[in-house]
């Protein structure tokens, strides 16, 4: 363990929240599925889920950074968030299912980037060790999707709410267990927010990010629907979303010497091609179960080494004064915007075109997102004097 860090605590919110993903995305088409949705009304609902990470990290940024009481703010969002959930056990119609979404998801995702600004705050200057604290949240994903697949094997997936009550109520009380870390703000804030949010390399990452979640949209809302039209029951499903998760547990052990020998830069880089390579696999082999399950491997650069570089990336760009906006308009243009709108258009492909040209723009999203990345250096340094580190 690190020396004077909560590092149960820390590592308990993040079992619990990705616990909780792990039993709603990837059966959330399902349990949609089972309640007579089509592909369209899916692809709208998964927008939903993402769509309010537009606005409500933000607003949560700003709040914690300007009030100093992070914490507060979270425990507030975690027991609001599931109090909206408990909504999904009422009514089952398309216009409730939209408002309750939208509530739910407008606390429970409004809650991570603050966390994860806490976490780096309490890891001071030993950020590169987050992975070590972020794996638990990988575990949590893997004991709940492998039990869910199961259980839906066995029981109709419009259980979903049922099953995932307890695991947001873990969530919910594990954030008054995480003692409140005292924000520091640089002895010099030298620019302004909006400055560096606009800065070309700013600008330049934040689209890199859009595209690369856009382009795992197919994978979070059809994934499961598309193993079954391949002859895959819902447990080989959900033992496949494991074998990402815990390839992604294997590389988050070793991130804390891969970081600082590659930089952010290239892992971002190493990551963005590997994803390339997994959508491709994944549009035009999913029936070859061989090349099914490198693709799945790849998860551990696709999220996990791309989400461990950008969380650095932000850290370093925006300071200890910008924290916790800095993680929230990550989270709103990657997770917000770009999973909202790749959501919704893999549910008019699905429908309209077909499962495998869905994949196959998420290649071509994801293909455009490392071109850009990897001409990033030749736009220059930004003025600031942690510009070096950034990129």
């Amino acid at each position: 363990m690190i020396a004077g860090l909560p590092y149960w605590r820390l590592s308990l919110f993040y079992f619990a929240y990705f616990a909780f993903i792990g039993g709603l995305i990837p059966y959330w088409g399902l349990y949609l599925n089972e309640l007579q949705f089509d592909g369209y009304h899916t692809g709208i609902l998964m927008a939903c889920l993402t769509g309010t990470r537009l606005v409500a990290p933000s607003i949560w940024g700003y709040l914690a950074d300007r009030t100093g009481r992070r914490m507060l703010i979270i425990r507030a969002g975690g027991i609001a968030a599931l109090v909206f959930f408990a909504g999904l056990l009422v009514r089952s119609d398309f216009y409730w299912m939209v408002a309750v979404t939208l509530l739910f998801s407008f606390f429970w995702n409004a809650i991570l980037s603050q966390f994860e600004a806490e976490t780096l705050s309490h890891l001071e200057d030993r950020t590169s060790h987050y992975s070590r604290i972020r794996l638990w949240g990988s575990i949590g994903f893997i004991v709940v999707v492998i039990g869910a697949g199961y259980l839906y094997d066995r029981v109709s997936a419009t259980w979903l709410p049922v099953v995932l009550l307890p695991v947001m109520l873990l969530i919910a009380l594990s954030t008054f267990l995480v003692p409140q870390k005292l924000i520091r703000s640089d002895s010099v804030v030298s620019e302004t927010f909006l400055n560096l949010l606009r800065a070309p390399r700013s600008l330049l990452f934040l689209g890199v990010c859009f595209l690369m979640h856009a382009s795992h949209a197919p994978y979070y809302t059809f994934f499961s629907l598309y193993m079954e039209m391949h002859g895959h029951s819902r447990a080989v499903a959900g033992w496949l979303w494991a074998l990402g998760a815990i390839a992604e547990i294997v590389l988050f052990l070793g991130m804390h010497q891969i970081l600082p020998r590659l930089g952010v830069h290239r892992l971002a880089l190493l990551a963005l091609v590997l994803t390339t390579l997994r959508w491709y696999l994944i549009a035009c082999h999913a029936g070859n179960f061989q090349l099914l399950l490198f693709a799945q491997v790849l998860h551990a650069f696709s999220f996990g080494a791309f989400h461990a570089a950008a969380i650095e990336w932000v850290h370093r760009y925006y300071g200890a004064a910008h924290a916790g906006k800095g993680q929230a308009i990550y989270n709103s243009v990657s997770f917000g915007l770009g999973s909202a709108l790749g959501a919704m258009l893999a549910g008019w492909t699905w429908d309209n075109i077909g499962a495998v040209t869905m994949y196959a723009l998420a290649c071509y999203a994801c293909a455009l997102a490392t071109l850009l990345w990897w001409l990033a250096p030749k736009l220059g340094r930004r003025s600031r004097g942690q510009a070096s580190s950034a990129g």
